[in-house]
């Protein structure tokens, strides 16, 4: 196979690195790709936001599967002029992937479907806003309805704060706060049939102890030793499978990788969010423990054949993964500064380093290019061993002012 991944994050590289190393691929793209992807597959520039490029792209390759990794471009439509090629691609169309797109939409799909969520309010002044928060009282949770790269959302005890939130996003939803664990839970789905993946967890917070800005996830964990027993099943039947079968029936089928954001809550298992695509951190550590080759799974959820697949298998060790993030993170990061001790880092093969915002130098060093610069995952016979091993990753490598957690997986 000919495979064509669209992105330039860690997340692609995590795609990347999986496709790599299964036998049916015999060519790797990537577009645009990042320094470290260049590693293990040909790079491309392209305007990842431009169907028409992309679909020039993959002709011009002649992939036999184009998996589109960020939200961005399958929120602008980038699959559906490639299906329209008779291009197999893995990710939703631009009407389905509005469940990541429009909290708002998202909101009405899982009310249709019946899916426990919180209680919302869509709000687009700020006498709504403030009647919102008033309704459901502190913490309060303000959420931009559009994309924002995972930084959207703002849980505070602050109204003021709130409602300022509120104001710079223009329409939003305002929920109820949901108490409890959050888990991730990956779906792969070819429109009808669903396949879950292994639940993970990340840690969204800028800053130790769950404090500090939201971020687009500062590392995560799989498997998580705490979670309930059948939690996979019945969020299978309670969540993933009603929202495919809803999307299914107005005519807008899902076809890709559905994201569950979950809380465990107190009054049972709820719906935060969904998203279309792999998230990130949390593929790192999914993919780190995936058996079964990637490639013919991605193109059977393109080709609608998702049901006549094997069951996956999963290897039982424990994956953690850390992010390594630029100096003013994520308000203002820094860029451009070299990046040492990559290889050190990978140097015994108990970890590996997957680029985000990376970039090559003119005289061939890694530069940052980014807020998230790096994820350092390692696996290992549980998660006191993986979590081990990827911090002794994370301490071989520095850049200026490089930041990360220090507790990741070490307490749910």
């Amino acid at each position: 196979m000919k495979v064509l991944v669209i992105g330039t994050g860690a997340r692609e590289h995590a795609l990347c690195r999986s496709l790599s190393q299964d036998p049916a691929v015999g060519e790797l793209h990537c577009a645009p790709g990042n320094a470290g992807i260049a590693r293990v597959a040909t790079l491309h520039p392209v305007d990842q936001l431009d169907g028409a490029a992309v679909t020039a792209l993959a002709r011009e390759l002649g992939a036999d599967l184009v998996v589109v990794g960020p939200e961005a471009p399958l929120v602008a439509g980038v699959a559906e002029p490639l299906r329209a090629a008779g291009i197999p691609v893995f990710g939703p169309g631009k009407e389905a992937a509005q469940l990541e797109g429009s909290k708002a939409f998202a909101k009405d799909v899982m009310a249709a479907a019946g899916v426990p969520t919180a209680r919302s309010y869509v709000c687009t002044t700020e006498q709504e806003a403030a009647a919102a928060l008033d309704a459901f009282g502190a913490p309060y949770v303000v959420k931009d309805d559009g994309l924002a790269a995972g930084k959207g959302v703002v849980v505070t005890e602050d109204r003021a704060a709130a409602l300022e939130h509120a104001a710079a996003c223009g329409r939003v939803v305002i929920e109820e706060y949901l108490d409890g664990p959050e888990v991730s839970l990956f779906a792969i789905t070819d429109g009808t049939t669903v396949l879950p993946l292994v639940p993970a967890q990340d840690f969204k917070r800028a800053l130790d102890g769950d404090q500090g800005p939201n971020t687009g996830g500062m590392g995560a964990y799989s498997p998580l030793p705490w979670a309930p027993e059948g939690l996979v099943a019945e969020v299978m039947e309670s969540v993933l499978q009603p929202t495919v079968d809803e999307l299914r029936h107005r005519g807008t089928p899902f076809s890709g990788l559905l994201y569950a954001g979950l809380a465990l809550t107190s009054r049972g298992t709820r719906v935060i969010e969904f998203n279309a695509r792999f998230g990130d951190p949390e593929t790192q550590v999914v993919l780190a423990r995936l058996r079964t080759p990637l490639a013919g799974v991605l193109l059977a959820a393109a080709n609608g054949t998702l049901g006549g697949l094997e069951p996956l298998r999963w290897s039982d060790e424990a994956a953690v993964t850390v992010v390594m993030a630029s100096e003013g993170y994520p308000a203002s990061p820094r860029t451009g500064d070299p990046i040492e001790g990559l290889d050190a880092a990978e140097a015994d093969g108990t970890a590996f380093v997957l680029h985000a915002g990376t970039a090559p130098g003119p005289d061939g060093e890694v530069l940052t290019a980014g807020g998230r610069v790096l994820s350092v995952t390692a696996v290992g016979a549980d998660l006191a061993e993986a979590r081990a091993k990827a911090y002794a990753g994370v301490a071989e490598i520095s850049f200026k002012g490089a930041q990360h957690r220090t507790d990741i997986a070490a307490a749910r």
